[in-house]
């Protein structure tokens, strides 16, 4: 059965290097790697592409391919490993290059990676667990991996997958900017999942069905969680608070559920499969950036349409979203290099940016700021943080509107969503 499993992997696999590719962000990382001895490890959701990523990145040489996400696998009473990479060389012949799809689903997958690795085999690994990026990895393979997140397309990729190229006379052309600002509200309310992009599949339907499955799949049945109506519970409600305030206490209340430890491991769960992120309170002092609230944000717009129950779409909480998400596509740590910020008088800034030990800058994210008091609220927040935490790179994103203000001292950039996610 392996045998036939391998074959079948094998037919997918020449498939999926036939398919049209869109060049991904990360693709210069993964070429700069893939020949070191390192283990490449590439994390990210289902259907995200990573498979495609890790595919594409191999192309130009023979590799072996294995699945371990394969529903034939499940009659299956586990997989001997030593038969698996028996049966992949009678398959592929003597090659050492081998990419391994979804290895979380491998009981004990860290030993035999080990040990691969000490044969000498160049390895590439995918999976749909955040906690493989943290914890497992940084315990079992400690020093001897290359992690590589692969996450929905940021615009620059989405832009490619419609086929829009913004070419040296797009500034001077209306029309250009009408169909940039036509695809940017596209991107806004659908997301960047590639089958949504590129196949234009429905994105409601296609990603109901595929947050069902993240749950399922990544949390219900990975963590044997007996109460599974709580935690899809749990994951509706935060996908329907998306950008808003959470504590543990106040949604034990709201869900009826029994215990703290239950609600932060469930809450640990959704993160750990890349439904949400959460965000906490920048301060010096880690006691108050503990007891302060966290920040919720979906890891696509997307899956909020999908799961919100709305009259008509809050586009500036969905402009918030999809700042941090491309914040986080570009490489910024969550909790590390970005955070919320409150001032002593309690106004707020959306995002903080800081590097080692530096605050690099404050963005704010506006979509209507035509309201004088609306930008009079947006920007004293700025001035009064830029004042506590000692920045002068201060920002505003808008949808549409670009100018730059001088007050109290301070230049106060407003930048147009679209321009932003092009730098």
């Amino acid at each position: 059965m392996l045998k036939d499993t391998i074959l079948s992997q094998k037919w997918q696999k020449e498939q999926l290097l036939e398919i049209k590719y869109i060049p991904r962000t990360n693709d210069q990382v993964g070429r700069k790697w893939l020949d070191s001895n390192l283990i490449k490890v590439v994390l990210g959701p289902r259907r995200a592409g990573k498979s495609v990523f890790s595919l594409m990145l191999l192309k130009s040489r023979p590799f072996m391919y294995f699945n371990f996400d394969d529903e034939s696998l499940v009659s299956a009473d586990g997989i001997n490993t030593g038969d698996l990479m028996k049966e992949l060389h009678a398959a592929y012949g003597e090659t050492k290059t081998v990419l391994f799809d979804e290895i979380q689903n491998l009981p004990n997958w860290e030993l035999f990676v080990n040990r691969l690795h000490r044969e000498g085999y160049n390895l590439i690994l995918t999976g749909s667990n955040a906690r493989l990026l943290s914890k497992e990895l940084a315990t079992h393979l400690t020093g001897r991996h290359m992690p590589i997140e692969i996450l929905p397309f940021d615009f620059k990729e989405f832009l490619r997958g419609k086929n829009f190229i913004i070419g040296p006379e797009f500034s001077s052309l209306p029309q250009k900017r009408g169909e940039l600002l036509k695809l940017a509200e596209e991107y806004l309310l659908n997301g960047g999942f590639p089958e949504v992009v590129i196949n234009r599949a429905d994105p409601k339907d296609y990603l109901e069905v595929l947050f069902d499955a993240l749950l399922f799949k990544d949390v219900v049945k990975r963590h044997k969680v007996r109460f599974s109506m709580q935690i899809g519970s749990l994951g509706s409600h935060l996908m329907n608070n998306f950008a808003s305030f959470y504590t543990v206490r106040k949604l034990m209340e709201i869900l009826n559920l029994k215990s703290a430890t239950t609600t932060e491991k469930y809450i640990d769960y959704l993160e750990e499969a890349y439904l949400i992120f959460s965000l906490l309170r920048y301060s010096p002092k880690s006691v108050e950036r503990i007891k302060s609230p966290k920040k919720v944000y979906a890891v696509d717009n997307g899956l909020i349409g999908a799961k919100t129950i709305q009259h008509s779409p809050d586009l500036g909480r969905l402009m918030e979203n999809l700042v941090f998400t491309e914040l986080i596509k570009r490489g910024v740590k969550p909790n590390m290099e970005i955070f919320y910020y409150k001032t002593r008088n309690n106004r707020e800034v959306d995002f903080v940016l800081k590097k080692g030990t530096q605050i690099v800058e404050l963005i704010q994210v506006c979509y209507e700021i035509n309201n004088p008091e609306v930008e009079a609220r947006e920007t004293k927040a700025l001035i009064e943080a830029g004042d506590e935490l000692r920045t002068n790179n201060l920002t505003v994103l808008t949808w549409d509107d670009k100018r730059e203000i001088k007050k109290d001292g301070k230049v106060i950039n407003f930048k147009p969503l679209w321009e932003w996610m092009l730098e």
